[in-house]
Parts: structure tokens; C-alpha cells; sequence
């Protein structure tokens, strides 16, 4: 198994990437301590995991409160004993939303969920593996960070700055033996826009966002960035460090 006792968070884990990134990390023999803002469907997929002869426990935890980070990381360390796997995968949209016309309110949600959240977990965790010097970062980006306009601006920002996260650490801790990288998937079939709402498709954000999306080959499935991120925080990854792997269909091959 590729990940055999390998202790492992993963943020965003109720339902969409999270939920098959749980699954497949579960089979692959990890000790996953799973976080999602939702409680009921976080809980259905601890027990799917178990189900399935995994080993999970779930901690309900809103990344853009630094108490619930650190209660997140706490509960891998005093569970299993150690961190080895970091995936920070929540995240949330922005509506699609221009910058004339984007307000504090939302940017600073969508900031502190895609980018303060990963930063503060991962602040939380390199302490731990640096002392056991070892350790890997996994961060969930998107084409979004890559360029310029397939969302609004809050979520380009906040993509771009997780890029930028995922390079610096990359490099900078990786004498300490910890390796950073991120996943940019691009179209994904997810409940990312649930909570979006109603969206005016003739609006400039969403017409200027949705001008490319005829190239797009095909949407992916989650499961199939699952299997990049397990790629990622396996040892079959032990050469790639503060980069990001696009899994888009060739969409940005454009």
C-alpha cells in the first residue's frame, strides 16, 4: 500500500475531491483524520472509509478559524501519534464576481477559506515534520491560480496565492526533508457552487469567465484528481517538490 501508517489530514474531505481522496487514501492504508465544515456528510464518509477496512476519524472544523485548524492537527497527533500527510483541499467559489464589483465581505471569505486557511494549516503542521524530518504538503490549486479569468476575482487571487505558497515551502523546507505540492484541476464535477446560488449568466464576471469554456476537452471526476493527489503524497512523488501538476484534459494546452 503507498501510503501503509502514513498519518494524514485532508481538509474538504465530506463530499467531492475529499470525499475520493478519503476513500482511495483509506484503501491505500493511511490514518486519515478527515475535516469538513458539514458534519452530517463528513460522518458518512468516516463510516464509508470504515466500511471499506480503513482507519478514520473526523473532526468538523471551518478552516477559516485558526481555532479549528489547530483542533484539526491536534486530533492527528493525538490520535496516531505523528503527521505525515497534510492535503489541504477545502475551498469555496466566488460567484464568478468582477473585480468592480466584488465586496469585502466576499472576498475575504473566499480568502480566508482557499488561502489563510491552507497557510495557517500548514504553519500548524511543518513544527511536526520538521522534528521527524519528514513530511508532505498537499494543496488543492486550480487552473483558476494558473490564469487569469476561469473565476471571479477572489478566487483568482486566492488560487494564485496558493500557488505561491505551494512553491515557497517546497523550497524552503526542503532540506527538512518536507516536500509541498499543489494539484490545479480544471473543470471538475463537484458541489463547489452550491452555495453560489443564483448566477446572472449574461453578468461580466461570469461571461468574461465562461468565454473559454469550449476548449475545455471534458470535465474530470473527482476520483481522478484523488489519484494525483495520492501520487503527490506517496513516496512515487519523492522527486517533485514546489510545483504544481495540472489535470485538465489539456484544457490549458490551449
Amino acid at each position: 500500500m503507498k501510503l501503509q501508517d502514513k498519518v494524514t489530514v485532508i481538509t474538504g474531505a465530506g463530499s467531492g475531491m475529499g470525499k475520493e481522496m478519503a476513500l482511495l487514501f483509506g484503501r491505500e492504508g493511511a490514518k486519515l483524520v478527515l475535516a469538513d465544515i458539514f458534519q452530517a456528510s463528513l460522518d458518512q464518509v468516516v463510516a464509508e472509509v470504515k466500511a471499506n477496512g480503513g482507519n478514520a476519524v473526523g473532526v468538523v472544523a471551518n478552516v477559516a478559524k485558526e481555532d479549528d485548524v489547530q483542533n484539526m492537527i491536534d486530533t492527528a497527533v493525538n490520535t496516531y501519534g505523528s503527521l505525515d500527510v497534510l492535503v489541504n483541499n477545502a475551498g469555496i467559489m466566488d460567484k464568478m464576481v468582477p473585480a468592480a464589483e466584488v465586496t469585502d465581505e466576499l472576498w475575504e471569505r473566499v480568502i480566508a477559506v482557499n488561502a489563510t486557511g491552507p497557510m495557517r494549516a500548514i504553519r500548524k503542521a511543518l513544527p511536526i515534520m520538521i522534528k521527524q524530518g519528514k513530511g508532505v504538503i498537499v494543496n488543492t490549486a486550480s487552473v483558476g491560480g494558473l490564469y487569469g479569468s476561469r473565476a471571479g476575482a477572489a478566487y483568482t487571487a486566492s488560487k494564485h496565492a496558493v500557488v505561491g505558497l505551494t512553491k515557497n515551502v517546497g523550497y524552503q523546507y526542503a532540506d527538512a526533508g518536507i516536500r509541498c505540492n499543489a494539484i490545479a484541476p480544471g473543470g471538475v464535477e463537484t458541489n463547489i457552487m452550491a452555495d453560489a446560488g443564483e448566477i446572472n449568466i449574461e453578468a461580466l464576471g461570469v461571461r468574461k469567465a465562461m468565454a473559454g469554456m469550449g476548449t475545455n476537452p471534458r470535465n474530470g471526476k473527482p476520483e481522478e484528481i484523488a489519484k494525483v493527489a495520492l501520487f503527490l503524497a506517496s513516496d512515487d512523488s519523492s522527486f517533485i517538490n514546489g510545483t504544481v501538476i495540472t489535470a485538465d484534459s489539456g484544457w490549458t494546452a490551449y
